[in-house]
């Protein structure tokens, strides 16, 4: 049924859409219930003989208008459906603060609003009941504000210690930093990252960014004189490296092979110790210092190529004097095999130097002949010692006198004496076998 009321109508409540809060604040305590007022809303109010509408309030009944178009309780229905409008109004702002989707200021704002119209609002329901829910969205709005006012502060303070961690960062990079292409890349990132902090008020903000900026151009004048420097450097280099190169040319055609190697050597060391010239110039000059080096040494593999040739040829024939040595046999006649060896000897001295990975081996052939020579003579030699006998008997001797000095330490138990004297024993005995053998051997 149409309206037919003549009194004005209750405040229409519309929430605006708010952004989201950071995080909203739970309620301390339950939302009071407030219960429909169209199921029974009787209970809330009546409508008069003469068709006023009245409302039950704590101070008792008010008028909040009239009803001419039908049934009284068809009337009382009406503003009871007003009355639940406004109350889904207020749990829909009650929802939005709970969920963090409204923004607080705006939900106290439409929150007072409402509860201020109560008192002269066009509605059937629990104004009490509906009073106490508004008070509660009001003190969660309030606690809401507050969390995002200290969200607020905290971001700020976050912001503001961000920016103050990169201007720090700055400042060490332009103090320290001798990695130019790496830190100036770095310092260009955290401008980026700067530009990218909000928040922070614009007093800190100017405080800070004159921090960065002083730091920032301190880091690049310590570039340029960096590189300035080494622009000096590079032309005193390349003034070095000239004469470098003059020297190592001067030096392509000797045929002092040691020394001059020697030299090339030391010249490669200051050519590295002289640091690197701009480098167009650079590769010329090390291209003209390879040239000479390579051309010395290209003609030192040459004379030494020849060289190797003759020392493998010479390593040949002392092979075949070996074969020929090898072939001695002292034990027959003795001094043929001495007269054979001294022979070899005086032909390998003429035949001159061998490459060097070969003198071992065959030097070592050489002395083992030798030694077989040597080792004849000493044989013959034992046995024509005439003083042979008289020693096999002398450690023969001593051998028992030790053994019998170890058998009277036993009969006293003196256990050390007689270790010593076995030990003192079993060494003569050893020279006695010697002696034996070399007496058999005759």
């Amino acid at each position: 049924m149409a309206d037919q009321s003549t009194e004005p109508t209750s405040p229409q409540v519309t929430p605006e859409v708010v952004s989201h809060a950071p995080t909203p604040a739970p309620m301390r305590k339950e939302a009071p219930p407030v219960p429909a007022a169209e199921s029974n809303p009787g209970a809330w109010g009546r409508v008069g003989d003469e068709g006023t509408v009245y409302v039950k309030t704590a101070d008792g009944e008010r008028a909040i208008g009239s009803w001419q178009a039908g049934a009284p309780e068809e009337g009382l229905a009406h503003f009871a459906r007003r009355f639940d409008d406004v109350r889904t109004e207020v749990e829909l702002l009650e929802t939005r603060l709970t969920s963090g989707s409204g923004d607080p200021k705006h939900a106290a704002s439409n929150a007072k609003h409402i509860k201020e119209s109560l008192a002269t609002a066009a509605v059937v329901g629990d104004l009490a009941a509906l009073e106490a829910r508004l008070n509660h969205v009001l003190a969660h709005a309030e606690q809401a504000l507050a969390n995002v006012k200290k969200a607020r502060e905290q971001a700020r303070t976050d912001a503001v210690r961000r920016k103050e961690k990169l201007a720090e960062e700055v400042e060490q990079i332009a103090s320290e930093s001798t990695q130019w292409k790496v830190a100036g890349d770095r310092i260009r990132g955290i401008l980026d990252e700067w530009k990218t902090i909000k928040g922070v008020d614009r007093k800190t903000d100017d405080v800070l960014w004159k921090r960065f900026s002083k730091a920032r151009d301190t880091f690049n004048r310590r570039r340029g004189a960096h590189f300035a420097d080494l622009d000096r450097q590079r032309a005193g280099a390349k003034v070095r490296k000239q004469e470098l190169v003059e020297e190592a040319e001067s030096l392509s055609d000797s045929e002092d092979w040691g020394p001059t190697a020697g030299r090339y050597k030391a010249l490669m060391a200051e050519w590295k110790a002289a640091g690197r010239a701009p480098k167009d110039a650079d590769d010329d000059l090390w291209q003209r210092f390879r040239a000479a080096q390579d051309k010395f040494f290209a003609r030192r593999s040459e004379v030494f190529n020849s060289r190797d040739a003759e020392f493998a040829e010479n390593a040949k024939k002392k092979e075949e004097l070996l074969a020929e040595a090898e072939k001695i046999n002292p034990r027959g006649d003795l001094d043929a095999a001495r007269a054979a060896l001294n022979r070899i000897q005086e032909r390998w001295e003429q035949v001159g130097k061998v490459p060097r990975e070969r003198i071992r081996e065959l030097e070592g052939r050489l002395r083992a002949v030798e030694e077989k020579v040597r080792g004849a003579a000493d044989a013959q030699w034992r046995r024509t010692d005439p003083e042979a006998e008289a020693r096999a008997k002398q450690f023969r001797d001593r051998v028992e006198q030790f053994e019998a000095q170890a058998a009277k330490a036993h009969e006293a138990g003196d256990e050390k004496r007689a270790k010593q004297a076995e030990a003192q024993a079993a060494q003569w005995r050893e020279w006695l076998a010697a002696a034996e053998n070399a007496v058999a051997s005759r």
